[in-house]
């Protein structure tokens, strides 16, 4: 006689591919946050949360992420050649909401920030950050990938003692807990 077992997974058909499943999943999933800054050609800046970072290279150093095309961003990364992408600590929360939400005045009194290379703008306070010359813009649906390379930043760039990221999960910025 033979023992019943236990069907894993579940279901082995899944549910059809859509952006709800899309979404469902990826809340799963939890990323770290990132701010990416640019400015325009009159040198007012521009910037974006991001969870959609990611290591593509050692060598060369290279970087990528996703903007939606809609984004109010979009215009000045797209004619971009060098971006700032800064990672955020858990104690930037309300940094990373602030640059998360539609119509905030994102560099209003409360964003620290100073001119970094290239124009750049470097936001103060942050875990570590990078100034890159963008390389790629790839279609891919209503978004682009953009792929850059690294050439300036500064890897612990942040306060004594904050050395902890900052993470999305279930829809919400988290601590990472140990």
């Amino acid at each position: 006689m033979t023992a019943p077992t236990a069907e894993f997974p579940p279901s082995t058909t899944g549910l059809p591919g859509s952006p709800d499943l899309l979404r469902s999943v990826f809340r799963q999933h939890a990323a770290g946050v990132a701010v990416i800054t640019a400015a325009d050609p009159a040198g007012r800046p521009v910037g974006f949360t991001a969870t959609s970072l990611n290591s593509v290279s050692a060598e060369p150093p290279l970087l990528s992420f996703t903007l939606g095309t809609g984004s109010s961003s979009w215009p000045v990364i797209r004619d971009s050649t060098h971006l700032g992408v800064h990672i955020l600590g858990e104690h930037q929360r309300e940094l990373a909401g602030l640059f998360a939400r539609s119509g905030a005045d994102r560099f209003g009194p409360g964003t620290e920030r100073v001119e970094g290379p290239h124009g750049v703008p470097v936001l103060s306070g942050v875990l570590a950050w990078l100034v890159c010359r963008v390389v790629a813009r790839v279609p891919a649906g209503e978004h682009r990938v953009i792929i850059a390379e690294a050439v300036a930043g500064d890897p612990a760039s942040g306060p004594a003692g904050e050395a902890r990221p900052l993470l999305y999960h279930q829809g919400r910025f988290n601590a990472l807990r140990d």
